[in-house]
C-alpha cells in the first residue's frame, strides 16, 4: 500500500511545518492545497518538498475532493495543518502499509488546548476516518463538518496511536474559531429551515454548559475544562441569535 497525505491550508505557518515534518515517515507523497495564504505557509512547504497546489477556498467537502483527485496513490491520509502523526501512530501506519485487503481506518484526535492535552470535556476520544481508499471516496456537506463518504462494504479499523491536534494557542483564538463555525452551522440551519425561540441561544447554552463541564467530566481538564465548556456555551449563543438574525433579515 502507497499513501497519499493530503492537506488544506490557509496562513498555516505556525502548524504546517510540524505537520509536514511528522508525516515523512508514512507517507509516499505530500500534497498541499492553499487558498491562496499571505504568510510563509508557501515558503514552509516549497522547503520541504511537498507538492504545493494553490486556488481560492470553495469549502471544505470541495478543497478535500479537489485533493482526492490530486493524490497518485490508492490509499489516502486526510490530515488538517493543525495536526501531526505521533510516533505510535506512525508505527502503526508503517504495518498497514503491507496490507494490501481494502479497509477504512480510523484514528483518536488528542486535542492540546492552550498547552494542556485534553483527557474529557466531550474532546476524547475525538475519533475520526481519516486513511481510506481513493477510489469510490469522497467527501460531502456544505458550510462545516463535512462527511467522508466511502464504500460500506469495507471493514473499519482502529488505528493505535494519537493524532495530536494542536488547536487553539489562546482563547480569544478559540472564540473567533468557534463563532465562525457557529455562524456557518447558522446558515446550514436556516437553509434547511429550522428556527429558534427567543430563548433557545440561552437554554442550549446552559445546556452545552452542562454537558461538557459536568456530564463529560470536564472540570477533571481544571481551568482549561472551564474555558472550553464556557467558550462553547457562548458560541451557541452566538448561533442561535445568528440563526434568529437570519431569519429576521429574510422574512
Amino acid at each position: 500500500m502507497k499513501i497519499s497525505a493530503t492537506i488544506i491550508t490557509l496562513n498555516e505557518e505556525r502548524n504546517i511545518g510540524r505537520c509536514i515534518d511528522s508525516l515523512k515517515a508514512v507517507a509516499d507523497e505530500i500534497i498541499v492545497l492553499d487558498s491562496l495564504s499571505t504568510d510563509k505557509t508557501e515558503e514552509i512547504c516549497r522547503n520541504r518538498g511537498v507538492r504545493f497546489e494553490q486556488r481560492a477556498w470553495e469549502g471544505y467537502s470541495a478543497s478535500k475532493n479537489v485533493l482526492n483527485n490530486l493524490a497518485s496513490h490508492d490509499y489516502i491520509l486526510s490530515i488538517d495543518a493543525d495536526e501531526a502523526v505521533d510516533d505510535q501512530l506512525s508505527k502503526a501506519l508503517l504495518e498497514i502499509k503491507k496490507n494490501s485487503t481494502p479497509q477504512i481506518y480510523n484514528v483518536n484526535r488528542l486535542t492540546n488546548y492552550c498547552g494542556k492535552w485534553i483527557k474529557h470535556s466531550g474532546w476524547y476520544p475525538d475519533v475520526k476516518t481519516r486513511l481510506f481508499p481513493k477510489e469510490e471516496s469522497y467527501w460531502e456537506g456544505e458550510y462545516v463538518h463535512e462527511e467522508l463518504i466511502y464504500p460500506k462494504n469495507l471493514d473499519v479499523i482502529q488505528l493505535e496511536g494519537h493524532l495530536e491536534h494542536y488547536s487553539y494557542y489562546n482563547y480569544i483564538d478559540h472564540r473567533a474559531r468557534a463563532d465562525k463555525y457557529s455562524a456557518l452551522t447558522a446558515q446550514k440551519m436556516f437553509h434547511k429551515g429550522k428556527k429558534a425561540s427567543v430563548i433557545k441561544p440561552y437554554l442550549s447554552a446552559l445546556g452545552r454548559f452542562i454537558a461538557m463541564y459536568i456530564l463529560k467530566v470536564g472540570f477533571l481538564d481544571g481551568k482549561m475544562g472551564f474555558k472550553i465548556a464556557q467558550i462553547s456555551a457562548q458560541s451557541n449563543v452566538f448561533k442561535y441569535k445568528e440563526l434568529r438574525r437570519l431569519h429576521r433579515e429574510n422574512n
